[in-house]
């Protein structure tokens, strides 16, 4: 039984040697620096723990994850709320791909912009096909995040990459399933259920080959990760200060089409 506890946005069950780790933001557990920091801070310590050998990481409510409450962040910036954080969402994101155990991503209703980032974070993700996926960046004026530039084309390749990255395209899981965006397809309500079954299947795994196995394979994916969230960052705050942006978030919300004036 592992020792490892949640709090109020982050939950965690154990079942043989599988963690599930839930996030419990609903109905679209928009993601923010806390979100990210306090899971980050679970997943470091099941990399601790012994009785933990692989993690599911779900998501309560009706969407995996929505990404970053945009509008939320304009309108406190127009109204003056804006907090200033002493450290970035993304260095707290860098924090995820740098744990040891594997981790299955349990991805039922939407996991969009951030949210989607968060998703390839994970080894693997299950899926079904009511799902739908989209790095929705660059449809609302801003700029891709969340590590995107590079783990999106790493597992799609560049030209569909380029497409869902330009696009913002909502793919729904089935499709995902067969551009490598996701790994395994199954009814909506059994998402869980078998991201945790692709767990336990690692789990028989000897923990410490597979975590060494999985270091090296990752060993690229944390400098790249770093490096394009950097160039992320900067782009995005340059992006962040323009008529387009605000234009594109206020559209999204409104679900109209923007009229972008380059601007």
């Amino acid at each position: 039984m592992s020792t490892v506890q949640g709090n109020e946005d982050i939950g965690v069950s154990m079942e043989g040697y599988v963690a599930t780790v839930e996030m419990r933001r609903p109905p679209n557990n928009f993601l923010d620096i806390e979100l990210i920091d306090n899971l980050a801070t679970v997943l470091e310590a099941l990399d601790k723990e012994s009785a933990c050998r692989a993690v599911v990481l779900a998501a309560a409510g009706k969407h995996f994850c929505a990404g970053a409450n945009l509008k939320k962040r304009i309108d406190d910036e127009a109204a003056g709320k804006a907090v200033v954080r002493p450290r970035h969402l993304y260095h707290e994101a860098r924090r995820l791909v740098a744990t040891s155990k594997p981790i299955v991503a349990a991805v039922h209703g939407s996991a969009i912009g951030a949210g989607l980032g968060l998703a390839l974070v994970a080894d693997f993700r299950v899926t079904c096909k009511e799902s739908r996926l989209a790095c929705n960046f660059a449809a609302l004026g801003y700029h891709p995040g969340f590590g995107m530039t590079y783990t999106l084309p790493r597992l799609v390749g560049h030209q569909t990459a380029r497409w869902l990255a330009y696009t913002g395209r909502r793919v729904p899981g089935d499709e995902a399933v067969k551009i490598g965006l996701a790994d395994r397809l199954t009814e909506q309500e059994n998402v869980r259920k078998v991201a945790q079954e692709i767990a336990a299947e690692l789990a028989q795994i000897a923990p410490l080959s597979l975590q060494a196995t999985r270091a090296s394979l990752n060993h690229e994916l944390i400098a790249e990760f770093k490096m394009a969230t950097e160039r992320e960052a900067f782009e995005q705050q340059l992006l962040r200060a323009t008529n387009d942006f605000k234009e594109g978030v206020k559209a999204s919300a409104e679900r109209r089409d923007p009229q972008f004036t380059g601007t």
